[in-house]
């Protein structure tokens, strides 16, 4: 019998990936570079060069066993050597190779990190606005996903709430900093007071709370700030990275986790992660790819188109009357729609070839979302549309 709430899924697709489609079957209708897609969270920045460079170098020079062989259920060992010193000499850490599980991106992080410090049951918390996938990766495992409701001020944490949520069933609390989709990115002072919040529950509950941190999008920050590494401020911490937006890989799916060495069981953690990945089947990402991020560790593709987009789009929206917090980071904007029905005020927008994404499924109704990786030129051609969408349909 096929599995039911696979079957109920087909039922709940994915809103961003509906919007992609939708832009797509537009595209072939007026062409694609008339469609101002802004839903899918696609790098658009060229590859690094030095990486190209390192991969035709390895397929020219290596022999088959070494570029296409299986790889240790744990990662390639000096793979995750030259991972543990970048970490090291970038957030002052002190990760050998044991602590370094090399993953399918970020998503498989995410998906042993849950698996490895939770049990059926247990609750996992999050923050609005949050990546809707949290849902399906902490759900799956038998445990249970709550969201805190958002600080839309300034996309930082509503510790209020938070300590509301905080109760002995708490296993796991799951962080996205850079944020995806706020832009937001956490300050040293928020993450000092949620070390000190879960210190104090851990003490309280006698038992450990893990802070699993989503990273892929530390390396794109704007203003010159520099990224407040959450596995500094709190022991038990399990860093999920993915080389997809720094070095603009998505497609190759390549990541890891990494184990604060001060966190309870560091030394067994990365060999825990490996008995689950028997179980899901995930049995290693690509040897190519493990040996090939590792050469080019420190580098990132030229991330600076991010910054000037985001520029761009955030004047204009301001300059329009929408309420819109400046992102830190990532390639992401989050407007406040100008109608309480984001859903609805984001249907309006597809009549003037705008794909903008609701973020009801975001946990926070009344946003929308703004992925601005696409060629500034097409930033640029986008704004006339976006100011009749405005003055026609509002009035502004």
């Amino acid at each position: 019998m096929i599995n039911q709430k696979y079957k109920e899924r087909l039922n709940n697709k994915n809103v961003i990936r509906n919007l992609a489609e939708f832009a797509q079957k537009r595209g072939k209708e007026i062409g694609y570079e008339n469609v101002f897609d802004y839903s899918l969270g696609n790098p658009s920045v060229p590859v690094a060069d030095d990486f190209t460079k390192t991969v035709i170098n390895m397929y020219e020079t290596k022999d088959s066993a070494y570029l296409h062989g299986y790889s240790p259920i744990l990662g390639i060992t000096d793979v995750r050597e030259k991972i543990a010193a970048s970490l090291n000499k970038r957030f002052g850490m002190e990760y050998s190779f044991t602590h370094i599980f090399p993953t399918t991106g970020a998503a498989g992080a995410i998906a042993h990190a849950v698996r490895a410090v939770t049990t059926p049951g247990d609750t996992v918390i999050t923050f609005a606005p949050y990546f809707p996938e949290y849902n399906p990766y902490v759900e799956d495992t038998g445990a249970h996903l709550k969201v805190v409701p958002p600080e839309t001020k300034d996309f930082q944490i509503n510790f209020e709430k938070f300590e509301e949520m905080l109760d002995e069933t708490v296993a796991a609390v799951l962080v996205n900093t850079p944020n995806n989709p706020s832009g937001a990115m956490y300050s040293e002072e928020t993450l000092k007071t949620l070390a000190d919040i879960l210190l104090a529950a851990e003490k309280k509950y006698a038992h450990e709370i893990f802070l699993i941190s989503d990273e892929p999008y530390r390396e794109i920050v704007f203003d010159g700030k520099a990224f407040a590494y959450p596995a500094k401020y709190y022991d038990n911490t399990l860093t999920c990275y993915s080389f997809s937006k720094s070095l603009s890989l998505p497609g190759e799916r390549i990541g890891y986790i990494a184990v604060n060495p001060r966190a309870k069981d560091a030394d067994i953690l990365t060999a825990i992660f490996g008995q689950i990945s028997r179980g899901i089947g995930h049995n290693c990402p690509s040897s190519t790819m493990q040996r090939a991020v590792a050469e080019v560790i420190d580098e990132t593709s030229d991330l600076s188109v991010y910054e000037k987009n985001m520029n761009i789009l955030y004047d204009e929206l301001v300059k329009l009357g929408f309420t819109v917090v400046r992102p830190d980071g990532t390639f992401y904007i989050f407007p406040k729609a100008l109608e309480d029905d984001s859903v609805a005020f984001c249907k309006k927008a597809t009549n003037y070839d705008l794909v903008l994404v609701p973020a009801d499924n975001f946990g926070c109704p009344g946003y929308f979302r703004m992925a601005y990786c696409i060629d500034t030129e097409k930033v640029e051609r986008s704004l006339p549309a976006l100011e009749e969408f405005v003055k026609n349909e509002y009035g502004a």
